[in-house]
């Protein structure tokens, strides 16, 4: 199992309606790729030096192929997504994450 995180650095000004968009529209969006078995959305409690609000998005995923397929197939259309509905507003990272246990 992998985990696709996607941890976002939202400005306050816009931060409400970002946080409404990706809890009813962009995170059921991704999961409706069907790539992905679960989400799960954290709000990082370490305040940031540059200011916003921080959020880390979790996507579990069977195997790498998955992802891969996501990238290709899915990611670039959900980016501009948030790229058009934000400009300038958020910085984001993504992460590839391995299940090594869960208990």
């Amino acid at each position: 199992m992998y985990i696709y995180n996607v941890t976002t650095n939202i400005e306050e000004s816009v931060h409400d309606e970002w946080l409404r968009w990706m809890k009813e529209i962009h995170i059921p969006d991704v999961m409706a790729t069907g790539k992905f078995l679960s989400a799960k959305m954290c709000k990082v409690l370490v305040e940031e030096d540059m200011g916003g609000i921080t959020y880390s998005v979790q996507f579990k995923t069977v195997d790498r192929a998955s992802l891969q397929k996501y990238y290709k197939e899915d990611a670039p259309g959900l980016r501009e997504d948030a790229l058009r509905l934000f400009p300038g507003k958020f910085v984001s990272f993504r992460t590839e994450l391995e299940i090594v246990s869960e208990h």
